[in-house]
């Protein structure tokens, strides 16, 4: 035999077995394994150097993730052909083979299949990237890790991974605290009691907010303010906004606590009461008068001398000017322009 057949090893003589016009010979399987084996180890390599390129590129991360799923699946894709090419098959034979996997994926792996097709949809459309902080309706946030074929994972501020299946990135609402920007706008609620100034409780907060390492200056379009937001039954509501940088950004716990105990330790430096639980009683029936003017018609207390008018400065309306500024920096309609013309 091997005299006839002279081009041919002792392996490529071995007929393992046969299927139509395809021969499966023991050194075609060697080989055909050796290629998918080695394809695999390619991707892996080559994945491993690219995923240390990406650590030292966090600017272009999210390129770089994209090039590292093309070259480990095309690998791997090429692998698999090469090596069922060298094995002796008849690619074009498998035709009936890939519609009878393509009804058992329809049935039982359309789960997999699913999450393996959004995984591809989260790479390409990069609304979600690698170093993007995010938070999903079910209230889990993080550091978005890796895309894989199934779930996405994260890592949130306590370095716990989190996976997520890709398709709940697609099919769900997901914000996005950190995609196209390099900052977010932070509020900071916090009370003070009734009888307070506003204008002082103002510049003491700002400028505890200012001295917090990671605030941003301020700029014509983004400033620190502080904003009277309601009133409650104990004292006024507050809220500080700030900006702080993206690395803050991306602990907002950590960033409110720290904004929180800044707030705290202006307040109590400048003298500030913060408002506890009270209520209020009053007495009616004595002399159809009450309180004070009650305790003065029985003679129990000296009537209170008239205060002085004090002359009071005007107070910065931060949420006002925000508004105005941010109306001022918006396009104008050009329609709504022409129709406040007079003609």
């Amino acid at each position: 035999m091997p005299s006839e057949l002279p081009g041919l090893t002792l392996l490529d003589t071995v007929t393992l077995w046969r299927m139509g016009k395809s021969i499966v010979t023991l050194g075609g399987l060697v080989s055909g394994l050796v290629i998918v084996v080695a394809a695999m180890l390619a991707a892996r390599v080559l994945g491993a150097g690219l995923r240390r390129l990406r650590a030292r590129q966090a600017d272009q991360a999210a390129s770089i993730y994209i090039v590292e799923k093309l070259v480990t699946y095309g690998l791997v894709v090429f692998g698999l052909i090469a090596g069922l090419s060298t094995l002796g098959m008849d690619l074009s034979s498998l035709a009936v083979f890939a519609g009878a996997l393509g009804v058992g994926v329809g049935l039982g792996l359309q789960g997999i299949v699913k999450e393996f097709v959004a995984g591809l949809v989260l790479v390409f459309d990069r609304l979600i990237r690698i170093g993007d902080y995010i938070e999903i309706q079910t209230g889990e946030r993080g550091v978005v890790q890796e895309v894989g074929p199934r779930a996405t994972r994260i890592r949130n501020n306590d370095d716990i991974d989190v996976l997520i299946p890709n398709s709940r990135l697609i099919e769900a609402p997901v914000t996005n605290w950190t995609h196209g920007g390099d900052t977010r706008r932070l509020h900071v609620p916090f009370p003070v009691a009734y009888g307070a100034d506003k204008e002082r409780v103002r510049d003491a907060v700002l400028k505890a907010a200012h001295a917090v390492p990671f605030t941003l200056p301020d700029t014509p379009r983004r400033r620190t303010q502080v904003w009277l937001v309601g009133f409650s039954d104990n004292g006024l509501k507050f809220e500080l906004v700030v900006w702080p940088t993206l690395e803050a950004v991306k602990r907002p716990n950590a960033a409110q606590a720290a904004y929180t105990w800044a707030v705290e330790e202006a307040l109590r430096a400048g003298g500030f009461e913060l408002p506890l639980p009270q209520r209020e009683l009053r007495l009616r029936g004595l002399f159809g008068e009450e309180g004070d003017q009650a305790l003065t018609a029985l003679k129990l207390k000296k009537p209170k001398a008239a205060a002085p008018a004090r002359k009071t400065k005007p107070i910065t309306n931060d949420a006002a000017v925000d508004l105005m500024v941010r109306a001022e920096a918006e396009p104008q309609d050009e329609d709504a322009i022409r129709e406040r013309k007079p003609s």
